[in-house]
Formats: structure tokens, C-alpha cells, sequence
């Protein structure tokens, strides 16, 4: 019989003698209870305010007036007319921009 010089152990794969190091259940446990006490304000301390400069609130403001245009602009329109745009903006470009077709057969 040929096959008994065969040997029955398993395979050896390349990656088998890197191991990972393991997390310690300490460090876990430390970062917990940091966690839950940062979580946990404490009596008679206020959160920090803060304070911005009048540049700053500016800018603020105007972001929020902003937003609150082009949230107006978008509502003014309805779907239908949105696309009839979109159409006429693609009908405008150049044949450039043309999704090429592709097809096996040509």
C-alpha cells in the first residue's frame, strides 16, 4: 500500500504563528468607571458656557438665514417642477457629457 507514508496531521497555514495580543479585563474595567464618572455631573458645578465673539454669533446668524432660504426655496417648488429643471439643465449640455450606451452586441 502506497498511502501509509501519508501523514494524518492538519495542515500548517501561514498565518497560524501570529497570535493577537489580549485585552486585559483591567483596562476595561478602568475604562468604565472613567466613562461613568465624566458621564456624572457633579453637584455644584455648572456645565462650562461657551462664550463666542461677536464675529462668531454673527456668522451663526447668518448661517441659520441661510438655511432657513434655502429650506424656503426647496419648498417652493413641487417634484414635477424640480425635474422638468433637471431635464432642461441635461438638454443644455454638451453630447460630452452623454452616458456612453453599452451593449454586448454593439
Amino acid at each position: 500500500m502506497e498511502y501509509k507514508v501519508v501523514t494524518s496531521k492538519p495542515l500548517k497555514l501561514k498565518g497560524e504563528g501570529v497570535k493577537k495580543k489580549k485585552k486585559h479585563k483591567e483596562d476595561k474595567k478602568l475604562l468604565e468607571q472613567v466613562t461613568k464618572a465624566s458621564e456624572i455631573p457633579q453637584e455644584g458645578q455648572k456645565p462650562p458656557q461657551i462664550q463666542r465673539t461677536k464675529a462668531e454669533l454673527a456668522f451663526l446668524k447668518q448661517q441659520e438665514k441661510m438655511q432657513k432660504e434655502r429650506i424656503a426655496q426647496k419648498a417652493s417648488k413641487t417634484h414635477k417642477q424640480r425635474v422638468e429643471e433637471f431635464n432642461r439643465h441635461l438638454d443644455s449640455l454638451t453630447e460630452h457629457f452623454d452616458i456612453p450606451k453599452v451593449s454586448w452586441t454593439k
